[in-house]
């Protein structure tokens, strides 16, 4: 699978250890964040990122930031994104099951790798469930239009 992952500074150490367990599991990853600690605006990446996945340079994405609230934000503003910020492994995997979301967010400074990484699994490993869910994705997507 294709997935674009992005950060700010304070997303980048999450980013590397991502990549790395991406990679290992055999996915094609893009990088689209900053490649250090120096400060970054969050938003540039959030763009990058969503703009591949609504694009389909990427099949999802990821991002980064310190409280992960600013890069779900502006992701959302592209088109055809529905990037969650994910704190716990229900809301991980629900919102691939319920919401169809094609980025997923995370905390660089309040979440754990390990935590972050494990949730990323979960919501790799969950599928749309469609249904009555399908319907309220479409009025979601008619409130892009």
């Amino acid at each position: 699978m294709k997935i674009a992952i992005g950060n700010d500074h304070r997303g980048y150490g999450h980013k590397l250890d991502m990549t790395r367990w991406l990679e290992d599991k055999g996915h094609d990853v893009q990088d689209k964040g900053c490649g250090d600690v120096g400060s970054a605006d969050y938003p540039d990446h959030a763009l990058a990122v969503g703009r591949a996945v609504a694009d389909g340079e990427a099949d999802l994405g990821v991002l980064i930031c310190g409280s992960g609230i600013g890069v779900s934000i502006a992701a959302n503003k592209v088109r055809g994104v529905r990037a969650a910020l994910c704190c716990n492994d229900e809301m991980a995997a629900t919102t691939r099951r319920h919401n169809d979301s094609n980025v997923i967010c995370f905390s660089g400074d309040h979440t754990n790798i390990a935590d972050a990484i494990h949730m990323l699994d979960l919501w790799l490993d969950s599928e749309f469930e469609g249904g009555r869910h399908g319907r309220r994705v479409d009025k979601i997507i008619d409130i892009e239009q």
